[in-house]
């Protein structure tokens, strides 16, 4: 499609914006700093792209500081055992990404003697990369001028020319549009206009007056630019339902198990359950036992919604094996996705 707005962006004025409004976040270098002479790291800005997918800035900050002193560079991410970092990132989400976070930083210190690519095209080579986070590293560490386009820019983008379509329709018009904008500083670019749409642009506000590209908006001249991106229609979430099992021993211990490596929630730790169906099947318990019904737990996923049985007993210890147990005070340190940390709290380890 042909976007209706022809004005470019002003890249000058975004980056005289964003040498003054720059947010100061652990993983960047600021614009003062970069024009002195401080480059990025890539492993940093790779670690914080990672995850921030699907996850917001004020969540991610914590897990990028903790993250960080446990393996200061990739040579030490790659050497921590994989289950370290799955305990790590539990709470974060898409738990996929710590396994290729994992696999890339052992890729990049095997392949490439611990150090990054340095364009878009050789950063996609490396496991869990795609197209945008490879644009990402490579504009912000590297000032390749490639258009960085994430959800955030997107909204600026769809306000900016008036978008009458969803963005997923018009993705390669977008792109196009913002890579002809985009200066010799490409990395201070991509974060200046990740930021507009973090704070002048925003989901649910759009603060024109102070935004530096508002003189070519076409959305401001509307009489509610937040009416753009326009919203795709939405198809009903299916709803999956199962059981879960949360078995303690005399000592009030818990029984916990890895999921498979591969699908849905990836080698995280869990409790045994049952399939997940679109009809409630009977309890199938998982050894005999004076079974507890301790309500259900609702969870939403990005393609449907789960509702689980929980039940609960205590069960002699030696009749279980293939997992472990572990004491009511170290669950905060195992490996337990949300999905599962609300299983323990209905069944009262909270």
């Amino acid at each position: 499609m042909q976007l209706a707005n022809s004005a470019p962006i002003d890249a000058p004025a975004v980056l005289a914006w964003y040498d003054r409004h720059a947010r100061d976040l652990p993983w960047r270098v600021s614009p003062a700093d970069r024009a002195a002479g401080h480059k990025p790291d890539p492993y940093r800005v790779w670690l914080s792209e990672v995850m921030l997918q699907q996850t917001t800035v004020t969540a991610v900050k914590n897990y990028f500081i903790r993250f960080t002193s446990l393996w200061p560079t990739v040579q030490d991410l790659a050497a921590a055992p994989l289950d370290s970092v799955l305990k790590e990132w539990a709470g974060l989400g898409y738990y996929a990404r710590a396994r290729n976070l994992h696999a890339c930083a052992e890729a990049v210190v095997r392949d490439h003697g611990g150090v990054f690519p340095d364009t878009s095209v050789g950063l996609q080579t490396l496991p869990g990369i795609g197209a945008y986070t490879s644009a990402a590293i490579a504009a912000i560490c590297f000032d390749e001028r490639v258009a960085v386009l994430d959800g955030n820019l997107d909204r600026v983008l769809a306000r900016y020319y008036a978008l009458p379509v969803p963005v997923r329709d018009a993705k390669d018009e977008l792109r196009a549009a913002l890579q002809a904008s985009v200066p010799a500083r490409a990395g201070d670019y991509a974060q200046a206009m990740m930021d507009l749409g973090a704070t002048i642009c925003a989901p649910r506000t759009a603060v024109c007056m102070l935004c530096p590209i508002q003189p070519g908006c076409a959305a401001t001249k509307s009489a509610d630019p937040t009416i753009y991106p326009i919203k795709p229609s939405k198809a009903d979430r299916p709803v999956r339902k199962g059981h879960a099992y949360v078995m303690t021993d005399a000592a009030g211990d818990v029984y916990l198990q890895s999921r498979p490596a591969k699908g849905l929630l990836g080698g995280m730790t869990e409790v045994p359950g049952s399939d997940w169906g679109t009809d409630l099947a009977e309890p199938n318990y998982p050894i005999q036992s004076e079974w507890r019904h301790r309500g259900q737990i609702v969870h939403i996923f990005t393609h449907f919604r789960l509702e689980l049985e929980v039940w609960s007993a205590t069960v002699p210890p030696e009749t279980l094996d293939g997992g472990w147990w572990s004491e009511r005070t170290a669950l905060k340190g195992e490996a337990l996705p949300t999905l599962f940390k609300k299983v323990l709290a209905q069944a009262g380890f909270d």
